[in-house]
């Protein structure tokens, strides 16, 4: 049976997810609050584990898209999150079972919980990305080979695409991305619908469930005045690379992304270095003194040295005391389809993909 979240766990999903943005997905922020204000009206989401999804059962995957500054200035609401979906269910003649987001990083943990609002539909505990990346193609059910359409892209206003068909992921990407950047560059979809079988083959189980666990841990070494940082570090298998002030921050809006990159002077046992970080909505490549030294699929994660909040690319700022971080990937990710989709060349940089955790291509 479904279980009912709790308001506290709003609270940590949105730190947990912010985290699993690695600088990109947008900050859950102003859809964590939509979500906490349903909660004070008196709703309730339910939570869905996968396995509980029939084989036949259709599920629909939803997301924001655009580039994350935009998204400070247009923000998503529960009616908007809704909108596609609908369309969706009136293209295919038959409502959907339940809902999941295609990206637990960032705001898209929250587009899920803000379509049940609106709608009273179940949140599988999954999603198609185990964290946040920039691109359709990027998620697990195009690396495990599944169609790409049909794919609804909608605006605020009454301005909705329906791609019915696509000769393949990437032409599927471009489509979109043209039409998200005609609506200002951002949008709400509800991208092709997943049975239940698809679900439980090729997603990331109960990915909302391990971000809300990783924001509980932040969350208790606040208050328990221990460094949240080492704690995130800890909770999520990952390791500190870096820790520096902002020296410079590069930004700009292209093409529905926010592309630029990232310089830091070293502090503390990192004085004397500096460590630059290159982004497309996502941070991608890190290097220390010139040197690669983390990539794409490994998550790059940039916290605020004192809070352990993570930093999005949209907000990254001159003086910021920060740590980076690298988290393990999902083994899919590390497969060789798998880092031709989200490789470091994926993103236009030429190395060979080397994690930080030693892990061989799975």
């Amino acid at each position: 049976m479904p279980r009912l979240l709790n308001a506290e766990e709003l609270d940590l999903l949105a730190i947990g997810a912010w985290i699993l943005g690695t600088g990109g997905g947008g900050s859950p922020y102003a859809s964590h609050l939509v979500a906490r204000q349903f909660y004070e009206d008196g709703g309730r989401i339910a939570l869905l584990d996968p396995d509980e999804l029939a084989d036949d059962d259709v599920v629909a995957v939803v997301s924001t898209m655009g580039a994350p500054l935009v998204f400070q200035e247009r923000m998503t609401d529960a009616d908007f999150a809704l909108k596609p979906v609908r369309i969706m269910e009136a293209f295919l003649g038959r409502p959907f079972r339940a809902v999941m987001t295609v990206e637990i990083g960032g705001c898209n943990a929250f587009q899920p919980l803000l379509v049940a609002a609106a709608s009273g539909l179940p949140v599988v505990d999954a999603d198609a990305m185990g964290r946040a990346y920039p691109e359709a193609q990027m998620q697990t059910f195009s690396i495990a080979g599944l169609g790409m359409a049909p794919h609804v892209v909608s605006d605020i206003r009454a301005n909705d695409v329906i791609i019915p068909t696509a000769s393949g992921w990437h032409e599927m990407e471009r489509v979109r991305r043209r039409v998200c950047t005609e609506y200002g560059s951002v949008a709400t979809t509800c991208q092709a619908p997943r049975t239940g079988v698809e679900v439980k083959r090729h997603a990331v189980l109960r990915s909302l469930s391990q971000a809300i666990a990783l924001g509980r841990e932040v969350r208790r070494a606040r208050m328990a005045h221990e460094d949240p940082v080492a704690a995130t570090v800890a909770a999520g298998g990952g390791k500190r690379l870096f820790t520096g002030k902002v020296m410079d921050v590069q930004r700009r809006t292209t093409e529905g992304f926010l592309r630029g990159s990232l310089s830091l002077a070293g502090l503390g046992e990192d004085a004397g270095a500096s460590f630059d970080i290159a982004f497309q909505n996502e941070f991608t490549i890190g290097r220390r003194d010139g040197a690669v030294i983390v990539t794409t699929p490994d998550l790059i994660c940039v916290l605020d040295s004192i809070s352990g909040e993570a930093i999005g690319t949209e907000s990254l700022r001159y003086g910021q005391r920060v740590t980076v971080i690298a988290l393990p990937s999902q083994p899919i990710h590390r497969s060789a389809e798998g880092l031709r989709h989200v490789g470091p060349r994926a993103f236009g940089h030429d190395v060979d993909f080397h994690s930080v955790f030693g892990e061989e291509p799975a």
